[in-house]
Formats: C-alpha cells, sequence, structure tokens
C-alpha cells in the first residue's frame, strides 16, 4: 500500500519534471509546439493541454477542486494559448504540493467513488490505486513529451526519479 510520503514525492517529481519541460518547450516556436509528432494527442502542446487536464479532474475528485470546464475528448486544447497554459500548469503544481504536503495516511483508506463522463458511468475503486494512476498518467504523457522535445533538439532533464534534485 501507498502512503501520504509516495504522494508528496511524487508531486515534488511532477514539479521539477514539468518545470524541466516547460523551460524547453519555452524555446520552440508557437509553431514548432503546435507541429503534429505524431504521438497519442500529437503535439507538445496539446499532450501537455492534456497532462494539465488529467490533473485537474482527478484533483477535483481528491480534493474538491473545480473540474475542468472541458471533456476529455476536448482536454488536449484545454488551454490554447501558451502563456495561459504555462501559468496555469505553475499554479496547478504549487496547489498539488501544497496539498500532498498536508496528505494523511488515513486520506487513502478506503474507496473512491465519482461518476466518469468518459465511460458514462459510475465507478468505484481503492484511493490508493487511484493516486498512482494519478501519478502515473502525469508520467506517462511527459514521457511522451520528452520524446518530442527530445526530438525537436532540446535537452530535457533526466526523468529518472533517483536523480530528482533534493530541492526540486
Amino acid at each position: 500500500m501507498i502512503a501520504a510520503d509516495y504522494c508528496r514525492q511524487m508531486a515534488r517529481y511532477n514539479r521539477w519534471q514539468n518545470k524541466s519541460l516547460y523551460r524547453e518547450a519555452s524555446l520552440l516556436s508557437d509553431a514548432e509546439r503546435r507541429l503534429d509528432r505524431g504521438a497519442f494527442f500529437g503535439s507538445i502542446q496539446n499532450t501537455l493541454g492534456h497532462i494539465l487536464w488529467g490533473d485537474t479532474i482527478w484533483m477535483s475528485r481528491f480534493a474538491g477542486w473545480n473540474p475542468p470546464p472541458v471533456s476529455m475528448a476536448e482536454s488536449a486544447h484545454y488551454f490554447p494559448d501558451w502563456d495561459d497554459l504555462f501559468a496555469r500548469r505553475k499554479e496547478v503544481d504549487q496547489k498539488i504540493a501544497i496539498w500532498a504536503s498536508q496528505l494523511e495516511d488515513e486520506a487513502l483508506l478506503g474507496d473512491l467513488t465519482w461518476f466518469s463522463p468518459s465511460i458514462n458511468a459510475e465507478l468505484s475503486k481503492p484511493i490508493t490505486t487511484l493516486m498512482v494512476q494519478f501519478f502515473n498518467h502525469q508520467t506517462h504523457h511527459r514521457g511522451q513529451v520528452h520524446a518530442m522535445l527530445t526530438g525537436a533538439g532540446c535537452q530535457p532533464d533526466a526523468t529518472d526519479l533517483p536523480f530528482m534534485p533534493e530541492d526540486a
């Protein structure tokens, strides 16, 4: 079973990795960020938008945030303006870090029940499973962005958790 410390570590990892990816993506032109590079969501911009959408929808379930005003089908275009996307990413990462810093092990016990518009059904799963899904979803799609950035000649930080700086 995971514990609150896992969530705190992964929140730090999330912020560190996003800082790296956004730093490098900012070096590209808007057209380069929007170029379809064959990833699931096509471009760097779209994939980063989807990650932010995913973080927001999960945090609406975990911590009572407002859910995103767009559906999963529209998630790639959650924040179509780069500056708005970047600013919102920083804000969300800070809020996730604060949430994780206050999380207690007891909050990870039991199940979470929610309605998923994506499959039009109510679901109930162990909270620990959903926490792993939350952080795994970020990591999965950031890996895609990392590959697209590397292919575009950028040099994002390593993605290995053991290499995360202590001050991340």
